[in-house]
């Protein structure tokens, strides 16, 4: 494969393996089905409890109302709760449910059996070339991000 031919095929691999995953994972989850910014929203209100709309919207790079929309769905269905804040109370403190809280672990438990599982059916040499690989794209999620940022 030439160098010019590397970026598609990366994004193709990568777009690739991220809808298989979501797709497995789908299969057997209790409660109604999330979309994928569904759950970039509940994972990021877990990693930063009490973050609000607009931090979250900055982080995930999107719309302040796409936001909002997104956490007045969460929250009809039960997996995200608002709280006033502190310093602003016209500003909303985000944070996950129990429910959510259980669905988030289930899915992330459920996501690394998966991958570990499929790793380890591959041969020794694709699991050292994997392991090999993941500075590099580590580097490049880092460069992504960084200009991401500048925007």
């Amino acid at each position: 494969m030439s160098t010019a031919d590397l970026p598609d095929a990366l994004v193709g691999v990568l777009t690739g393996i991220q809808r298989l995953i979501r797709r497995r994972l789908r299969q057997g989850m209790t409660g109604p089905p999330l979309r994928g910014a569904q759950v970039e929203l509940l994972r990021l209100v877990g990693a930063n409890p009490g973050i609000g709309v607009s931090a979250a919207a900055k982080e995930l790079y999107l719309a302040g109302n796409s936001v909002s929309t997104l956490v007045n769905q969460l929250t009809a269905a039960g997996l995200l709760r608002r709280e006033i804040g502190h310093d602003d109370r016209r500003s909303a403190r985000l944070l996950l449910t129990p429910e959510a809280e259980a669905r988030l672990r289930a899915w992330e438990e459920r996501r690394a059996a998966l991958v570990r599982e499929q790793v380890e059916r591959l041969s020794e040499e694709d699991r050292v070339a994997l392991a090999v690989a993941l500075p590099a794209l580590r580097r490049l999620a880092e460069g992504l991000q960084e200009e991401a940022e500048m925007i």
